[in-house]
């Protein structure tokens, strides 16, 4: 894998992506800053450009009270002195002094965000969780005001439902307001129907692009859960689940085949599938360490035969 992968255009978005983007959730939680920094370090010398943070990181985790994620990527940002060479995402709603989407909470935790961020914009900014008790007025009022005043360039959501996304793109269109460029859905070759359908037409329709998260499925596509073994992880429990259905197996069991056959890791494959599908622009995978980050890095260098496709996608049926 080298620098040449060849970016992607985001959506209608002037933005153009590494077809993966760097999942920010372990920085400072799993990972403390010198490994995040290694981390980030290695994904930008692959040629990475695209990370994918949000404000809530990792207020979990015991000690924190979130905003660590966005805090450390800002400290980066500011040593390497390289923020004009990376596409920026973090979403609002979920910080725990920022709950909700009422217009003066998003303003408030966009600007939050910046400062941690160190910088004065966000090149993508997601609603994180759509909160139907909001009217999609209100929302996206308040996210044009922040684009007409230069914190943010892009729009997105994360975790919509079909029917309120199609009211937020009508809004946008009939006001002539910022309009929703990406969707982050949970997609990945264990869980299908969290986007396909309704959500994936509606915004191949709209021109939409697709970031989708758990795309390795916790931990379970990288093909590190076998039977009878037992993996270190603070997601062990929820990857190890799909050892138990028989599509898991089924998939496992492709990946294996085709990894074999082309040399790389299970991961790569997995994530080749996600980012080959209608609308998905660059699938988000997270790294606790530099030794794990080629496998993901790794699909921006392998394109899957008609076959393989074909396999995977009977396999995750």
């Amino acid at each position: 894998m080298t620098a040449t992968t060849s970016l992607r255009k985001l959506g209608s978005s002037d933005l153009e992506v590494f077809p993966l983007a760097l999942g920010g959730n372990v920085f400072g939680w799993t990972a403390d800053e010198d490994q995040s920094f290694a981390v980030l370090d290695a994904y930008t010398a692959a040629g990475g450009n695209f990370v994918d943070t949000a404000d809530v990181y990792s207020a979990w985790a015991e000690g924190n009270r979130g905003g660590e994620s966005e805090s450390i990527l800002g400290a980066w940002l500011q040593a390497r002195g390289n923020r004009s060479e990376v596409v920026v995402a973090t979403k609002a709603g979920q910080h725990p002094d920022f709950q909700g989407l009422s217009a003066a909470t998003i303003k408030a935790a966009a600007d939050a965000s910046l400062r941690r961020l160190r910088t004065d914009h966000i090149d993508l900014y997601y609603t994180h969780y759509d909160r139907p008790e909001v009217p999609v007025e209100e929302i996206i009022g308040a996210l044009d005001d922040l684009v007409k005043a230069g914190k943010v360039r892009h729009i997105a959501a994360s975790n919509i439902s079909a029917e309120r996304l199609r009211e937020s793109l009508e809004f946008s269109d009939r006001e002539g307001l910022a309009r929703y460029v990406a969707l982050q859905p949970h997609y990945n070759l264990v869980s299908r129907g969290t986007y396909e359908g309704e959500l994936q037409d509606l915004a191949q329709r709209s021109g939409l692009a697709a970031v989708p998260y758990y795309a390795l499925a916790s931990g379970f596509l990288t093909g590190k859960y076998r039977p009878g073994t037992t993996v270190e992880s603070a997601r062990a429990g929820g990857a190890a689940r799909h050892l138990e259905t028989e599509r898991g197996r089924r998939v496992l069991d492709a990946l294996d085949g085709i990894a074999a056959a082309h040399g790389v890791p299970v991961a790569t494959v997995a994530l080749a599938w996600l980012a080959s599908r209608p609308t998905v622009v660059a699938p988000i995978a997270s790294a606790r360490t530099v030794e794990q980050l080629p496998a993901l890095v790794g699909v921006g260098g392998l394109t899957l035969t008609d076959e393989e496709t074909a396999r995977l996608d009977e396999a995750s049926a």
